[in-house]
């Protein structure tokens, strides 16, 4: 599945940082092979996109990075558009508010796709009860921690020590001894890592 998903990047042609620090290595498939995949990747050029085609790059680029599939984008889309002010705006606090970005944004993962196999697999508490949902959607006041298992693995160790020097985003509070984070506020003032515009545009049609 990584090599998959690899391959999905380079045919983006965008480094989405799916591997986390592996991404920012000369280990990074857009590093070693910066082309296009497929026999003619190296030599053909990249063609031009209709306005159609670059709203369904966005929208694949979005479900990559965020690991979400076409049904949920579609629920975070249509809950997006029920609110008063901009869909775009809105669609990115949900995108923020998942409970695999937070982990992500955390520290407590090195990406989105790791902070989901923690969830999944049952290692993450929202005010100390387990959920095992990526989606699942942290609202201002929840508490996000670790199993008390989950603390005792080989890795939490180092882990504390990296927290110690990380500073997630000021809508978020991180207790790095304790390996537990606190949702401060809502998220509103983050930059869309693609366009999200372009994102709303597919579904508005």
């Amino acid at each position: 599945m990584p090599r998959v998903k690899e391959k999905r990047e380079r045919s983006l042609g965008e480094r989405l940082h799916l591997k986390g620090d592996r991404c920012n290595s000369p280990k990074c498939a857009a590093v070693r092979k910066p082309y296009r995949p497929g026999v003619h990747g190296p030599k053909k050029p990249a063609r031009s996109l209709s306005e159609f085609g670059r709203q369904i790059t966005e929208k694949q680029k979005f479900k990559l990075t965020y690991g979400i599939n076409e049904g949920n984008l579609a629920k975070l889309f249509s809950r997006a558009k029920k609110k008063k002010g901009s869909t775009a705006n809105e669609l990115l606090t949900y995108f923020e508010l998942r409970l695999s970005n937070v982990v992500f944004r955390l520290g407590f993962a090195p990406s989105r796709s790791s902070a989901h196999q923690l969830v999944i697999h049952g290692h993450i508490l929202v005010n100390k009860k387990r959920v095992k949902s990526p989606g699942f959607l942290v609202k201002v006041g929840d508490v996000i921690s670790f199993r008390e298992e989950s603390k005792k693995m080989k890795n939490q160790g180092p882990l504390r020590e990296v927290l110690k020097k990380y500073e997630p985003p000021s809508w978020l509070h991180l207790n790095p001894e304790t390996l537990e984070g606190k949702v401060l506020n809502i998220p509103d003032s983050f930059e869309s890592p693609f366009e999200i515009n372009l994102l709303v545009e597919s579904f508005s049609k």
